[in-house]
């Protein structure tokens, strides 16, 4: 017997048994690119968000009417001098006007029920009667072939000029059967 024996492989490192398996040296690279372009992507669509939220809002503040700064100067008085013997000359505000004046000025063109959903609509012909350009608030019920209200819906119109037209819709809300009316319940014309 002889003791030559050829010696021992040196011994090899285990895997831990925690360690998911080695992947292939080409997926690694893969797996580091699609993680790379993911993020990258990420970021490209993060700042085109930036951008569009930022340019929203640049131009909602432009339309924005802001109050004037205050200013630092010293208080001069409450009031402009008139001359002695002139009496001033101030025009009075048109009054907000509600009910049956203001509701001249509105005119149901069209009642109508969508085919699809069922939901009832009223067009409607806004003309500023007033002497000012003004605002309008049209409130409109939607009644049941018995005169019950079913629902109801609001039209709003800004700073329409003396004399001039515009057409809104005022929208119901809910399910109603075929054959709902519509009816202006109230108009209030806001002078601007």
């Amino acid at each position: 017997m002889s003791d030559n024996l050829p010696p021992p492989p040196p011994e090899q490192p285990q895997p831990s048994p925690w360690a998911p398996p080695a992947a292939p040296p080409g997926k690694q690279q893969r797996t580091g690119l699609i993680v790379s372009l993911a993020v990258g992507g990420g970021l490209v669509v993060a700042g085109a968000l930036v951008a569009l939220v930022y340019s929203l809002l640049d131009s909602v503040s432009d339309s924005i009417a802001l109050p004037p700064a205050r200013s630092d100067a010293p208080y001069s008085g409450p009031y402009d001098e008139q001359p002695y013997g002139e009496d001033p000359v101030e025009e009075e505000p048109e009054p907000v006007v509600s009910g049956p004046a203001a509701e001249r000025d509105v005119t149901i063109t069209r009642c109508a029920r969508d085919s699809l959903i069922g939901w009832q609509h009223a067009d409607l012909t806004v003309v500023n009667g007033g002497r000012s350009p003004a605002g309008y608030v049209v409130f409109v019920e939607f009644l049941d072939t018995k005169g019950a209200v079913l629902t109801d819906g609001i039209a709003t119109t800004d700073d329409l000029a003396p004399g001039a037209s515009v057409k809104v819709k005022a929208q119901g809300v809910g399910e109603v059967p075929t054959g709902t009316t519509c009816r202006v319940k109230q108009v209030t014309r806001d002078p601007m």
